[in-house]
């Protein structure tokens, strides 16, 4: 039978329990609470994407100038016989996006966010407006590179890429950019293609193989960077369908052939009018070379594929960028690299060739871009042609009777709008090799002059 004293004392102990369950609830709920050893359940995987890429993203501003008329230009020449002199002004045209990606300050968009502009302007996460020179472009895959005016030694910080095919149809991607030049803004979708090809013969996009997304890309989100979860770039905004060919599809130019059109900007070719033939594949170290062009000046420094890139002048680079600066460096054009492949590490030591001295080597010739006169007399635009400055005695160029003063309008077929563009249409071409250069004469009889196109076949030397 239980007794009075037993009940008690269990009553006693029920209650010590409760206490003591009590009072270890608080302890373990309170710091919940306060947010003191929980992580907030609203930072998830969309906002730490988007706090990591935030501060590499930009808005860009472009200015163009155009020329005004006011209403007394009329009665100007009315009374005084001739027109007062036109105001050209600024106009400020594009609002676009960018990604900074280099902390030296490079920064990646759209070619037809650039397009005729005349002044480029970007305004930073942290508000600073700065200008910025817009460097290489490709309009084919809708392209450019630019380079902030900043003071030397200021670094930037830069978007991470995510590898070529790195993509998971349906995985969550985020775009952000500065749509209708509103500011900055982020939007929420998923990868919905990895391939589109547009069929539409007459749409504004032409390029193959571009990613699709549900995610918001409006006017002004061109240029802006779309990432996945992880804060990679996965793609470079460009287009959206408007409302009345379908809601919810965006555009985005895929990694790889960003990656693609970066290798060609930052080669020493493109970027700083240098010969050296050899192509990286990737755009951080560890480096490789991809690829040597046979009879280039990489390869007949005995650099080969696959090798990996320790060092240049002593240095060892630390992207693509890095690398360009290091190999460009030094005023002789020469630059000493240490390779890793299957035989161990070697020391080659390459000599860049400028541009005009491939000009004068392969054809005897040294080339300028058209002046606006010079393209007035030929009758064609600035960049239809190059003109031919000197042609050297005794070249490959003068033996098939080239004359200077003639425009090169083209190289085998393929036009020549810069010194630069021909120089690299001959970089493929051996000693022995013919090209057939386009040329247009200007010939003067008495009182009148006539354009004469013609064909030389020069022998490469």
């Amino acid at each position: 039978m239980t007794t009075i004293k037993t009940v008690t004392t269990k009553w006693k102990s029920l209650r010590r329990l409760r206490r003591w369950s009590a009072f270890l609830g608080a302890m373990i709920l309170t710091p919940c609470l306060t947010g003191v050893t929980q992580t907030d359940i609203r930072r998830d995987a969309t906002v730490a994407a988007t706090e990591k890429v935030l501060p590499t993203v930009v808005n860009i501003a472009t200015t163009r100038i155009v020329e005004y008329r006011d209403p007394y230009q009329d009665w100007f020449l009315r009374f005084y016989g001739r027109r007062a002199p036109v105001e050209r002004r600024e106009d400020p045209e594009a609002i676009g996006s960018g990604v900074l990606i280099n902390e030296e300050g490079y920064i990646l968009t759209n070619f037809h966010v650039l397009s005729r502009a005349s002044r480029v302007y970007v305004k930073l996460s942290d508000g600073r407006t700065i200008e910025a020179d817009p460097l290489v472009a490709t309009k084919q895959k809708d392209v450019a590179l630019l380079k902030l005016r900043a003071p030397a030694g200021e670094k930037f910080p830069a978007i991470q890429f995510a590898a070529d095919d790195d993509l998971l149809l349906g995985e969550t991607v985020l775009a952000l950019g500065n749509p209708y030049g509103l500011g900055l803004s982020v939007a929420r979708g998923i990868l919905s293609s990895k391939a589109r090809r547009l069929i539409e013969a007459n749409e504004r996009l032409s390029n193959q193989d571009w990613l699709q997304t549900d995610a918001s890309i409006n006017p002004g989100n061109s240029g802006g960077p779309l990432i996945n979860l992880r804060g990679e770039l996965i793609g470079i905004n460009v287009a959206v369908y408007r409302e009345d060919q379908g809601m919810g599809v965006g555009f985005a130019i895929p990694v790889k052939q960003i990656t693609a059109a970066l290798l060609d900007f930052f080669a020493p070719e493109i970027k700083d009018a240098q010969w050296f033939g050899a192509r990286l594949d990737g755009l951080r170290a560890p480096l490789r070379f991809a690829e040597v062009q046979p009879g280039s000046p990489a390869e007949q420094a005995g650099l080969q594929a696959a090798q990996k890139i320790l060092q240049v002048n002593g240095q060892s680079p630390r992207d693509l960028v890095d690398f360009n600066r290091l190999l460009t460096a030094n005023a002789d054009h020469t630059a000493r690299l240490l390779v890793l492949d299957r035989s161990g590490t070697r020391t080659v030591t390459v000599r860049l060739m400028p541009f005009e001295d491939l000009l004068q080597q392969k054809l005897g010739v040294k080339l300028r871009n058209l002046t606006p006169q010079d393209a007035a007399s030929f009758k064609v635009n600035p960049g239809e042609g190059v003109f031919v400055q000197e042609v050297e005695r005794n070249s490959p160029a003068d033996k098939a009777q080239l004359p200077r003063g003639v425009l090169l309008a083209a190289i085998n077929d393929q036009l020549t709008d810069s010194p630069n563009r021909a120089a690299m249409l001959l970089t493929s071409k051996r000693a022995g090799e013919h090209v057939r250069l386009s040329v247009l004469e200007r010939r003067v009889s008495h009182n009148y002059f006539e354009l004469r196109p013609r064909a030389v076949d020069v022998k490469v030397r």
